[in-house]
């Protein structure tokens, strides 16, 4: 692995586990790195944490994230499914803190 770059686990819809190499020095969000990956991310607001439809359930690392904005807070707080665990994937800037994350796409369908 490439000293600029993490390794992402996405847990796909059968519970299966896709390894992802992602770079750290190009500024992404977790969020436009999963759409770049082909992800079923709609992301209607471009990443300005107004829709919630680029919510992911943080199934390990947690602890590696940054704290949670206000304004995050406020629009998972409008989903009527939210977990303890869910976050908005535009407002998670890759680092490298965040190797190994694990995380799964949060679908309200």
């Amino acid at each position: 692995m490439e000293e600029n770059n993490i390794t992402l686990h996405i847990q796909n819809a059968d519970g299966s586990l896709t390894s992802l190499e992602a770079p750290v020095d190009m500024g992404l969000s977790l969020m436009e790195y999963l759409k770049a990956c082909e992800y079923d991310i709609l992301a209607t607001c471009g990443g300005m944490a107004l829709c919630a439809t680029c919510c992911v359930d943080v199934l390990e690392g947690e602890d590696k994230l940054n704290e949670m904005t206000d304004d995050e807070y406020a629009m998972l707080d409008t989903l009527p499914d939210v977990l303890p665990n869910s976050r908005l994937a535009c407002q998670l800037q890759l680092n490298p803190a965040m190797d190994g994350l694990v995380v799964k796409l949060h679908h309200t369908d």
